[in-house]
């Protein structure tokens, strides 16, 4: 039986004999492999093991330190799912066992579903470890693939094949991750070791592992600050009246001199209500198609944008301290109570700012806004 080196595809429908011999089908996306030059894996030597300066801008609370103690233990033998809320600190509660694997010469990376998160995330390790180097492997940055310490988006760990030892992969649950056999495939050869799956929402196929045994899971559903989940509130009514009072609600969050982001299903309904608000409020948009997606969020950081219209680009990974969170009719088909779980989480992130505000409109009840609402609920009730 043929195998693909690459994505371990196994189904002969996919394999075709070209002018130089079989190849997959399936991933030729990232380049043309012949089945006939794939040899057993010459695994990579260690690296010389490295002095990893670990600095937090907050120790770890005691509940962190725990769950950070389990995986350390637990990723030597098991493939682990970190299931913790949406601000529970997950990249920090991962670092420790970053540090412990470089010091022993092992690789490690961390690879995530979405560009905007990589160039984050790496920001964030390149602080926590000042004398490492830590590169962001995404579009446009794959000229230097190599580093102490790789952080990439899911497609790029082609590049990586039997290399990692510890592989952390971020919201795998995510387009374009979630149901893709061939980065999911991709993924299981580049490590060489254990995945470390983080998330907040994890869907059925991580649930069904953990039910399985094949899948260790660490729980923790308390934010590093002690503070609860920001709970929507939900409106619904025909579209006319939630576009005025989405007026009201940034009109609201501009005397308290807040920031917002507003979640819109669509790219065309999200420039339009970009174009409509921007006559009054200052207003940016980002979606896949914009061209100045990180300028956008440089701006946000920066307070020189109030408000951002965006579609589920921004729903995961990304902090923006203080921001309060609209989501406009949550009740699309284009949502789904992860993403919605996910883009409320963006409220009450940072300990300088641990509440906030959520508002759902909609224009009629769905089963995914209660189930959100009621997740949320339960994890508070838990937490």
């Amino acid at each position: 039986m043929m195998r693909c080196p690459r994505c371990g595809n196994e189904d002969p429908s996919w394999f075709y004999l070209g002018s130089k011999g079989w190849y997959c089908r399936r991933c030729v996306g990232f380049s043309r492999m012949l089945i006939c030059e794939a040899t057993e894996p010459v695994l990579p030597e260690l690296s010389e093991p490295l002095d990893p300066q670990l600095r937090l801008d907050y120790p770890l609370t005691p509940n962190q330190r725990q769950i950070s103690d389990q995986l350390c233990e637990l990723s030597e033998t098991h493939d682990v799912l970190v299931d913790a809320v949406c601000g529970a600190g997950k990249t920090e509660i991962v670092m420790d066992c970053l540090r412990r694997r470089l010091q022993r010469g092992q690789r490690a990376a961390i690879a995530v579903a979405r560009r905007q998160v990589v160039l984050e995330l790496a920001r964030r390790l390149a602080d926590a470890f000042p004398n490492l180097s830590v590169i962001p492997v995404c579009q446009p940055y794959t000229k230097r693939p190599e580093a102490d310490l790789i952080v990439c988006t899911t497609h790029q760990l082609y590049r990586y094949p039997h290399r990692f030892d510890l592989l952390i992969l971020d919201e795998p649950d995510a387009f374009p991750y979630k149901g893709d056999p061939v980065l999911h495939g991709i993924a299981r050869t580049s490590c060489r070791g254990k995945i470390v799956y983080t998330t907040a929402t994890p869907d059925a196929e991580l649930r069904a592992q953990v039910k399985a045994g094949t899948l260790m899971q660490l729980k923790l559903n308390r934010r590093p600050h002690g503070h609860a989940l920001t709970v929507p509130r939900v409106l619904i009514g025909p579209q006319f009246l939630l576009i005025l009072r989405l007026y009201r609600w940034l009109k609201t969050k501009q005397k308290e001199d807040k920031q917002a982001l507003i979640f819109v299903p669509t790219i065309r309904g999200c420039h339009r209500l970009k174009v409509l608000f921007s006559l009054e409020f200052s207003c940016g948009e980002l979606t896949s198609q914009s061209l100045d997606q990180d300028e956008t969020l440089r701006k946000l950081r920066t307070k020189e944008l109030q408000f951002c219209f965006a579609t589920t680009v921004l729903e995961r990974g990304v902090t923006i301290a203080g921001v309060d969170v609209c989501v406009m009719d949550a009740d699309h088909g284009v949502f789904d109570e992860a993403s919605l779980t996910q883009m409320i989480g963006r409220v009450g992130r940072s300990f300088a700012c641990p509440d906030g505000d959520g508002l759902f409109l909609c224009r009629k009840r769905s089963q995914q806004v209660a189930r959100c609402v009621k997740r949320l609920e339960e994890a508070n009730a838990s937490g």
